[in-house]
């Protein structure tokens, strides 16, 4: 892990390196490395940590009482995770994160995050200010997934998150970040029925595809 690296992050945007070294002893952090699938955090504790993926990604995983589970969200590298929960002391996660691959995490402790050293120097500040736009941007992407699922019919709910995606990417070729049973997960449905959809979707000219690679068609 790097200052270098970290600046590029949102949670840091607009601290520099050199403010990074020197804030990052206030946040009590500490690195861990994971394996593909290892649980980094369990549904039902309670946490004091965000995590911040320094590289491979990790899932949000929402399990059944049935023992099935599906996919709630994604996090790559650079990106946060778990501060909602974190923020509230004694709040119970209803959702587990597992590692999608080997990765490390930066964890930091939320009340030295929310609360600015003594100093309340300025990159202290800054860091707040960002995680609370962070904070305010997941619950807009979590509205757009309430939206991709509103649909009734697979297709809508495929051409609501594809078309998303399209816009995000800025382009109508673009790379998802999740595999076919992922993408079922997070889309809530039937993976097989999804994968037929997707092909009828080639065959009607409306899509091009190669595993996680997309091509919106006009």
């Amino acid at each position: 892990m790097t200052s270098e690296f970290l600046a590029k992050t949102e949670l840091f945007q607009g601290i520099s390196p050199e403010e990074i070294t020197s804030i990052l002893p206030c946040l009590n952090t500490r690195k861990v490395r994971y394996q593909k699938n290892d649980v980094i955090f369990f549904a039902g504790s309670s946490i004091h940590e965000v995590g911040l993926v320094l590289s491979g990604s990790v899932n949000i995983i929402v399990d059944f009482y049935w023992g099935n589970s599906h996919i709630f969200g994604h996090f790559e590298e650079g990106e946060l995770f778990a501060e909602n929960y974190a923020a509230i002391p004694n709040m119970e996660l209803p959702v587990s994160v597992l590692a999608a691959e080997d990765c490390e995490i930066l964890f930091m402790d939320m009340q030295k995050m929310i609360h600015t050293c003594q100093k309340t120097c300025s990159p202290h500040q800054r860091l707040s200010q960002n995680l609370l736009m962070i904070s305010a941007r997941k619950n807009i992407h979590l509205s757009s997934r309430m939206m991709h699922t509103a649909s009734k019919s697979i297709r809508g709910r495929l051409l609501s998150y594809l078309s998303e995606q399209a816009k995000l990417h800025g382009s109508n070729k673009f790379r998802i970040p999740f595999n076919r049973q992922q993408l079922a997960d997070y889309l809530a449905v039937d993976r097989s029925a999804m994968s037929n959809e997707l092909s009828k979707m080639q065959k009607e000219g409306l899509i091009q595809f190669h595993k996680n690679e997309f091509h919106l068609v006009k």
